[in-house]
């Protein structure tokens, strides 16, 4: 098996992998008939109200995803995932029986999606660690690409296929099938291995296998006092890294990444398509993301915190281009490009931060890295829909470009102060461009004084020399 797919060899990260592609297709189906029931259906295209759902659904995560995180770090994340799944299909279904009983009106759409918010608050941070314990520390990388990888299959997949039956069978019934979805995680959950996980020992880093017969064995019950959310807050504060990654996907996420409101307000305002159109949107930007997950796949070392600030100021390009294009055909060929530096972004943030923590930490830490990616959702949506309606959708696209250029900016002025970060450009020489941080500069100290120490020791043994020994 190739380098790319090399996690699909364990066997419980497989099944997880394949079962997921189905549920997480589903979950893009409902995303895109959710924006386009309320933009097209309850509204006269209302990109405000767009963003009013979009921003109820994430609301939950500012709240409970911390705590989310300290559950996902005390107790079995396969029982966590059992309820989450299953939750979520429930009121997959729920929605889908009033629209097809033609009962449903914005309000009941935002309490939905507030109540989807709430039970995805609990399944991102066990989701996001769950992978950890699939696969061998040393195949995380690979994992964590892969399954964007799933991720973005999904996405390109799911979104045009809910433009059809949107069309074909109605919104209702992409909402029943959404639900029906998630029995195939629900499925996966209950034929994998316990004896084949992999969980980190609290007196180690590094993760080992369990050899248990039950992944619900009372030593996965962590019996730490109270405060681990504190706890976990505390450390991420006192890392100058996890600070600036947490910054910059933050702010990118929260201005930049309303593709749900932005693509839905091209479409329907500014190139009068109807729902097959924004679907084709949605798979269009995933060919882009589809691609950076397997470049990501490949990766086999940590990303460094200088390949997310990066990736924000080429998603920052692509934004604006994606801002400016003129046509439809135009618009949706940039769309690969923002797919592409969006998932460099994401999955680079992603991997540097799950693997730089400490295991005992990680649910917590993972908790606040999606509280501040998806809770900041409710700020972005609102003030993006608003300037979508107010000024136009395109402006809505260019507001999250001009917040990554401003953020990528105060990330390289804060490393240049804080950690000496120094960036040179070569013409004529390779490599082109170089760049300077504290592990270089910790490297360069080292040999430095490793040469100081040969100089002294090459001075002493001169000295030591008596002039009968020059003479000899």
């Amino acid at each position: 098996m190739g380098r790319t797919f090399a996690s699909l060899k364990y066997y419980n990260y497989r099944v997880w992998f394949f079962c997921a592609l189905v549920a997480n297709t589903g979950t893009w189906m409902q995303r895109v008939a959710q924006d386009w029931l309320v933009l097209a259906v309850l509204t006269e295209d209302s990109s405000f109200a767009v963003g009013l759902v979009t921003a109820l659904q994430f609301v939950p995560m500012l709240f409970f995803m911390p705590f989310a995180g300290a559950v996902a770090d005390r107790f079995d994340k396969r029982k966590i995932l059992y309820c989450t799944q299953s939750l979520q299909g429930l009121l997959a279904f729920g929605l889908g029986a009033m629209v097809l009983l033609d009962a449903a009106s914005v309000w009941h759409v935002c309490l939905f999606a507030f109540a989807l918010g709430t039970v995805g608050a609990f399944d991102g941070p066990p989701r996001l660690v769950f992978i950890s314990e699939l696969v061998p520390p040393r195949s995380l990388p690979n994992a964590v690409g892969l399954n964007s990888t799933s991720f973005n299959i999904a996405r390109l997949i799911g979104p045009a296929l809910s433009g059809v039956l949107i069309a074909w069978v109605g919104i209702g019934w992409v909402f029943i099938i959404n639900g029906f979805s998630f029995v195939f995680t629900l499925f996966a959950l209950s034929i994998m291995r316990p004896s084949e996980y992999y969980r980190a020992s609290d007196k180690a880093a590094d993760a080992q296998q369990d050899t248990s017969d039950s992944p619900a064995q009372p030593a996965e019950k962590s019996k730490r006092p109270k405060g681990q959310v504190r706890e976990g807050l505390k450390y991420v504060l006192a890392r100058s890294d996890l600070r600036v990654i947490f910054i910059v996907t933050g702010v990118v996420s929260c201005l930049g990444m309303n593709f749900q409101l932005t693509s839905a307000s091209m479409a329907r305002v500014v190139f009068g398509l109807e729902a097959d159109g924004y679907g084709f949107l949605g798979s269009i930007l995933a060919i882009g993301s589809l691609t950076g997950a397997l470049f990501a796949a490949r990766r086999q070392t940590q990303p460094r915190v200088r390949v997310v600030v990066m990736a924000a100021f080429a998603f920052a390009i692509a934004a604006s281009l994606n801002a400016l294009m003129p046509t439809f055909p135009l618009y949706a060929v940039s769309l690969v490009l923002v797919g592409l530096t969006m998932l460099t972004l994401l999955t680079s943030a992603n991997t540097a931060v799950q693997m730089s923590t400490d295991p005992r930490m990680r649910g917590r830490v993972m908790a606040l890295y999606q509280t501040v990616m998806q809770g900041s959702t409710p700020i972005g949506a609102l003030l993006v829909g608003w300037i979508s309606e107010a000024l136009s959708p395109r402006w809505g696209v260019g507001i999250g470009a001009i917040s990554a250029f401003l953020v990528v900016a105060g990330a390289y002025i804060w490393g240049r102060r804080t950690w000496d970060v120094q960036v040179r450009y070569h013409l004529r020489s390779r490599p082109h461009f170089d760049i300077r941080g504290p592990l270089e500069h910790e490297r360069d100290a080292a040999v430095e004084t490793a040469q100081d120490q040969i100089n002294r020791e090459i001075a002493q043994s001169q000295g030591d020399k008596t002039p009968g020994d020059h003479a000899r």
